[in-house]
């Protein structure tokens, strides 16, 4: 069984459990504490949930409203594009995540993820791609299709996901949440997450135009696009950009966020096994393990409500190179773990003086870490190495 992390808020070392349970320690801090010096680069956005880059140094940005805005590399905010379709904001639902495509510089075309309205008050996650045409005052989103849908929806504004990683193949992975409340006859909703004949708390991997990837397990009873399941709501995921596997980070209830290697026909767990507790207070199913589900590779009790992830690949950070940065929401910082191969072997929390909630993080061209954040004045913040002192 794979090593389980755990992080508390002292972050030093914990003894060892028993051999009869998974073993369990705690992440302490990297030896040097990194210097980091944050700078607005944006502001002026509506609780912005994800942005990339562009080839020509400008960013496009999600508004979980339901805007898409380009931030100029100046800093400047335009104007909605039009053409996005309509969403259903409400709770933790809007627009989502947003990734180019590989061939984005030959086909200019993007892919989105969103809370779909689908009548009588019921939603769920749809993945869309559409042409990015930038032509000024006039740019917008041209041919939106919708390729993908999370199936069944529901009526609520719980736990959609959804993040975006393209696979070295072309290939795109997308996270599902389960939807978390309610009930569907005799079952609560989040236990169809143990049904891998729906997209409800799964991971999906798909072709381009939104098929079942001939990758996908072909298992009996699953839905043909299912790569993994039993996840609760995952809201971030990243290609590692040495092994090419993908990685995701999930919501936990109270406690239990947890990193995970999501593999091709695994189940993950939730709501069997947990490493934290319900909201009220009692025990999330069976305890946190059992046999045939997998363990994550590090989880945080308490929870810092993760969401966005990117790996580290520049050498503007003398020594971060293979980290790992995870945005917290509730714990309104930047976590950046230290990785060896895939355990996790210490962990720093960043951008806590800015009292903001992380909802995104990316590398940027230039070696800086940006992030978005989580406010109805939302900022891009990019965080370089502090000047040394003289």
């Amino acid at each position: 069984m794979m090593r389980r992390l755990s992080l508390v808020a002292s972050l030093t070392l914990a003894l060892a459990a028993s051999s009869a349970a998974a073993q369990i320690t705690k992440a302490p801090a990297p030896k040097e504490t990194s210097q980091v010096k944050v700078e607005t680069y944006a502001k002026g956005l509506a609780n912005p949930w994800a942005f990339q880059f562009l080839p020509d140094g400008r960013m496009i940005v999600t508004e979980v409203r339901g805007t898409m805005r380009f931030v100029a590399k100046n800093g400047g905010v335009s104007a909605p594009l039009k053409g996005v379709p309509a969403v259903m904001s409400s709770g933790q639902g809007g627009l989502l995540d947003i990734a180019l495509a590989p061939d984005f510089a030959a086909s200019g075309r993007i892919y989105f993820t969103y809370s779909e309205p689908r009548g009588n008050g019921r939603s769920g996650t749809a993945v869309a791609r559409a042409k990015l045409v930038t032509d000024g005052a006039a740019s917008r989103l041209d041919d939106v299709r919708v390729i993908f849908r999370q199936k069944p929806d529901y009526g609520d504004s719980y736990h959609f996901g959804s993040r975006i990683s393209f696979a070295r193949d072309g290939s795109l992975f997308v996270t599902l949440g389960e939807r978390n409340t309610g009930r569907d006859g005799a079952k609560r909703v989040r236990e169809l997450a143990q049904d891998a004949s729906n997209h409800l708390g799964k991971i999906v991997r798909l072709t381009v135009d939104g098929a079942a990837h001939p990758a996908t397990p072909k298992l009996p009873g699953w839905a043909a696009e299912n790569w993994s399941i039993g996840h609760r709501n995952p809201q971030s995921a990243a290609i590692h950009p040495v092994t090419g596997k993908l990685w995701t980070v999930e919501h936990g209830p109270r406690g239990g966020d947890e990193i995970n290697i999501p593999e091709a026909g695994k189940n993950y767990g939730w709501p069997i096994i947990a490493y934290g507790r319900d909201y009220t207070g009692t025990k999330v199913g069976v305890g946190s393990e059992k046999a045939g589900l997998e363990q994550p590779v590090y989880y945080w009790d308490p929870s810092i409500a993760p969401s966005g992830m990117a790996f580290y690949t520049g050498d503007l950070f003398s020594g971060w190179k293979g980290s790992l940065l995870v945005g917290a929401l509730a714990g309104s910082h930047l976590a950046r773990l230290v990785l060896d191969g895939e355990k996790v072997v210490a962990e720093e929390r960043l951008l806590a003086s800015e009292g903001e909630r992380i909802r995104d993080v990316r590398q940027g061209p230039d070696g800086a870490i940006y992030v978005a954040t989580d406010n109805h004045r939302g900022r891009i913040l990019r965080v370089v190495p502090a000047q040394p002192s003289r």
